[in-house]
């Protein structure tokens, strides 16, 4: 019951933010200016005001971001390995693999924060500062492989990593812990109340996203996506977590990180680059409303919640 308690309302606010959008109320405009100050604002507050506050003595090494690495490159290969079997189209093949690597932060944070401790917390804020580089390096080159007709340049995607705000939230939240230093106290209440709101409205943002219209018959490469993310990829960060012997606190976060839906933000990236949109749109979508049943079972089994 705790299990239903903890994950229901995160996913009734990506609910109540698909009903708000089939409602047009607001209008379409409203939503995609709050996805923008959500992500340049808010949800960068909210990292850096966590981070520059946490509490992270006990956080002594970082296997864990290890882990998730190594996990994400075993299911890199397996894709690729996948593909020259299947054949699929190169623009599918890259949604397919967004949809198989990419996570859904808000929905990972909004977990964590409502599950674990405030030191599990941090450490996914900590894990996805690192890993969001990471799968952009592993998506851009996807692209550059499959589609080659994408000018990719190093300037242009050193400057998508050094100017992504999530990334440089926790970059100077975690300076500011790691100096010492400390906000004048009406800034960093100021901070708290503001970075309340990310969450929620991130949710709503989520929901707002799915275009549930866009899922047609199943087909191979939505159903080996879904799969990947939802099954596959839990399932071999569970062996590396045994494999490099993580301590259970951890395992436990980087199983919920890997069992998260995929990330919206993988549809302006196939939009930019060429990756086939329908499919994205789809995988997206089917991958959200699925994840709903996949987390409770992985919550379960992992024993939280309950």
């Amino acid at each position: 019951m705790l299990i239903i308690n903890t994950l229901a309302p995160i996913f009734l606010l990506i609910l109540l933010g698909y009903s708000f959008k089939h409602l047009k109320f607001p209008d379409e405009s409203f939503w995609k200016h709050l996805d923008r100050f959500n992500y340049f604002v808010l949800f960068p507050s909210l990292l850096f005001y966590k981070l520059s506050t946490a509490n992270i003595q006990n956080i002594i090494d970082f296997d864990f971001i290890v882990v998730a690495s190594v996990s994400l490159v075993v299911l890199s290969i397996f894709l690729i390995l996948i593909n020259k079997i299947l054949k699929f189209e190169n623009s599918s093949f890259t949604s397919i693999y967004q949809g198989a690597v990419r996570f859904n932060t808000y929905v990972f944070l909004a977990l964590t924060y409502a599950l674990l401790s405030e030191e599990n917390f941090v450490m996914g804020m900590l894990l996805i500062t690192f890993i969001i580089p990471l799968l952009n390096i592993f998506c851009i080159t996807i692209f550059a492989s499959y589609v080659p007709k994408n000018k990719i340049t190093v300037i242009s995607f050193l400057s998508s990593i050094v100017t992504n705000p999530l990334i440089v939230a926790c970059f100077f939240g975690g300076t500011f812990h790691f100096f010492e230093l400390h906000l004048p106290i009406l800034v960093e209440n100021t901070l708290s109340i503001l970075s309340s709101a990310a969450l929620p409205l991130g949710l709503l943002s989520v929901g707002v996203g799915l275009h549930l219209s866009s899922i047609g018959s199943t087909k191979v490469a939505l159903v080996l996506s879904s799969f990947s993310k939802l099954i596959l990829l839990p399932f071999i960060m569970y062996l590396m977590c045994l494999l490099f012997d993580v301590e259970n606190d951890k395992m436990i976060l980087l199983i919920l990180f890997a069992s998260m839906p995929t990330a919206s933000s993988a549809y302006a990236l196939a939009r930019e680059l060429g990756g086939d949109l329908k499919l994205i749109s789809s995988i997206v979508s089917i991958q959200t409303i699925l994840s709903i049943f996949t987390i409770s079972i992985f919550m379960w089994i992992l024993n939280i919640g309950s």
